[in-house]
């Protein structure tokens, strides 16, 4: 099964590539047909999962769809950055999210100088005083586990 930040980022580059009236898969870079080439096997295949997570969680909708509308406005830079954090996301512990969540909502909060400060810092770090850090600096409370 697929990982939901996963069929996020597919759901994003599929709408991105219809609702823009261009293709999601490009043959010159993949080997693989643009969307109008695909059979609509393929495509409801390629759906599905997020057709289901749309089902099954309302009260993400809203949520998804806007994921899916910054999709669009990113550049291919930006894109290819994005799925480098996903595939990274995905092959961290549970631990090391959670560092990365408790890192990442205290520098959003930085001012530039003090955010080099502080990735310096944490450079520095070994691995219990970045878990006491963590402990002292824990991230918001998540409202609802994902499975990401």
């Amino acid at each position: 099964m697929m990982s939901r930040l996963t069929q996020v980022a597919l759901a994003a580059a599929l709408l991105s590539g219809t609702a823009a009236g261009c293709p999601a898969l490009h043959a010159s870079e993949t080997g693989l047909p643009q969307w109008e080439q695909l059979s609509e096997a393929q495509r409801a295949t390629l759906i599905a999962p997020v057709r289901e997570r749309w089902n099954a969680e309302p009260g993400q909708r809203e949520a998804m769809l806007e994921r899916a509308r910054r999709w669009q406005q990113m550049t291919p830079d930006e894109r290819q950055h994005a799925r480098r954090g996903v595939k990274r996301w995905s092959h961290m512990s549970d631990e090391q999210r959670e560092e990365a969540r408790a890192l990442y909502h205290h520098m959003r909060t930085l001012e530039p100088d003090a955010r080099e400060a502080m990735k310096a810092k944490w450079r520095g770090m070994d691995a219990a005083e970045r878990e006491a850090w963590v402990e002292a600096h824990p991230a918001p409370h998540r409202s609802r586990e994902r499975g990401d």
